[in-house]
């Protein structure tokens, strides 16, 4: 089934938002040229065999309007393999007094007018060159770059689609689509519709292999700890790798639902990204919300235990009957959980289980500590209970002592319980 005319139209709309404006090209370009022509400058000064060299949605315009954080690969000459690429480059970066970041190579941050993320990589030629994964980057650039020639519009639209669907992103605490992934995805089907027309069909598991690399399955070639996720897309550039390893189950249904979603009535509210509403979500039920600082670690560390320790507070949340619950947050400042519950109200005591009868020095002290304590048959065997009175018993009170315990205390810098206005 090939788009109406009006969604054709539908496309050149949205086009027109996402799309880098003129004036901003005309601004941000000059910008990263002339920060480029520095940078080189710099290595040869400190006599580095390196180049600095544009990458990311940048080198294959397919950067969105308002996306001013652009991605230089420092490309080392292959005599510099068994050196410190990233100290080297923290040297030439010095006065531009860059943020290091910690990873598998160290890379950095800087802003000015512009955000950049700039990260050492070998000149590879040959596969058997790479230390690192991020040493095939411009690899990737340049791949697409032949293959993606008349497909820049197709790809902005889908990353616009999986932005405003919240399923992209390759970070832990998103496992999303990449950037990489969606130019893969959209090159395979040649195109935007065709690319969610198929989509709407997936069932876990894909395997997508481009190039047909692997002439058996690759299933059975791949590093089986890359192939748990429902997805899978061999890089044309590194055969051995699944490039989304990172895709949840979650994600990728979310994907496809909107998939499903958008081919059967397209609109223009499937590019927007959805501002959250806690209006709506107060009608649901009773509604908490947690203002949270995430800590001062790269953006995917620092996801990735602020969502263990949203899950932690979910789940000693459930007594209340957790109906919904999510987060927002930019990847830079504060993030928002929320949690909809079914139950603003739990009994002033409850119930709690002891040892069975046969324990009977285990039951005498249960007694001894639980007075008010009755025997129930469990699975035909009898074990002593007892009435105790709850310390808390309203959501308000268990998230106000959860978020002070240890174990989120070390995941975030800090949490606070927002003050919600009354619903009427």
């Amino acid at each position: 089934m090939k788009p109406s005319a009006k969604t054709k139209a539908l496309f050149v709309q949205v086009l027109q938002d996402i799309s880098p404006q003129e004036d901003t090209r005309k601004k941000v370009l000059p910008l990263v040229k002339e920060f480029l022509s520095q940078l080189n400058a710099q290595l040869k000064k400190q006599k580095l065999h390196a180049k600095a060299v544009l990458g990311g949605s940048y080198a294959k315009d397919t950067w969105l309007e308002g996306d001013y954080d652009v991605d230089i690969f420092v490309l080392f000459d292959l005599r510099h393999k068994n050196q410190d690429l990233s100290n080297m480059l923290h040297t030439a970066l010095e006065a531009w007094h860059p943020i290091r970041i910690r990873g598998s190579r160290d890379y950095f941050h800087l802003k000015n007018e512009v955000l950049y993320e700039i990260i050492p990589a070998l000149a590879i030629k040959k596969s058997q060159d790479a230390e690192n994964t991020t040493d095939f980057s411009s690899k990737h650039v340049a791949w697409v770059q032949q293959h993606a020639a008349n497909l820049t519009d197709d790809i902005r639209l889908f990353k616009k689609f999986c932005k405003a669907n919240r399923v992209y992103g390759a970070e832990s605490y998103i496992k999303g689509i990449s950037g990489h992934v969606a130019d893969l995805l959209i090159i395979k089907y040649k195109g935007f519709w065709k690319a969610l027309s198929a989509i709407a069909q997936w069932k876990p598991k894909v395997i997508i292999d481009i190039n047909k690399t692997h002439a058996i399955n690759p299933l059975l070639v791949l590093n089986t700890n890359k192939t748990q996720g429902p997805l899978v897309v061999i890089d044309p550039v590194q055969p051995e790798r699944n490039a989304a390893a990172a895709v949840s189950k979650e994600t990728f249904d979310a994907l496809v639902i909107a998939a499903k979603k958008f081919i059967q009535k397209p609109a223009k509210s499937f590019f927007e990204e959805k501002i959250l509403n806690l209006d709506a979500l107060a009608k649901k039920g009773e509604l908490m919300v947690v203002s949270c600082t995430p800590l001062k670690d790269p953006q995917d560390i620092a996801g990735t235990k602020m969502l263990k320790a949203f899950e932690y507070l979910g789940q000693q949340l459930e007594e209340f009957g957790v109906r919904d619950s999510g987060w927002e947050w930019n990847g830079k400042e504060k993030a928002l959980w929320w949690y909809v519950l079914r139950k603003n109200q739990l009994p002033v005591t409850q119930e709690i289980q002891g040892p069975p009868l046969r324990l009977s020095e285990h039951v005498v002290k249960f007694k001894k500590a639980h007075p008010d304590n009755f025997i129930k048959k469990i699975k035909g065997e009898q074990v002593v209970w007892a009435r105790v009175k709850r310390a808390v018993t309203t959501p308000e009170k268990r998230v106000q002592l959860i978020i002070k315990e240890a174990y989120i205390c070390n995941r975030v810098l800090s949490c606070k319980l927002c003050k919600l206005q009354p619903k009427h």
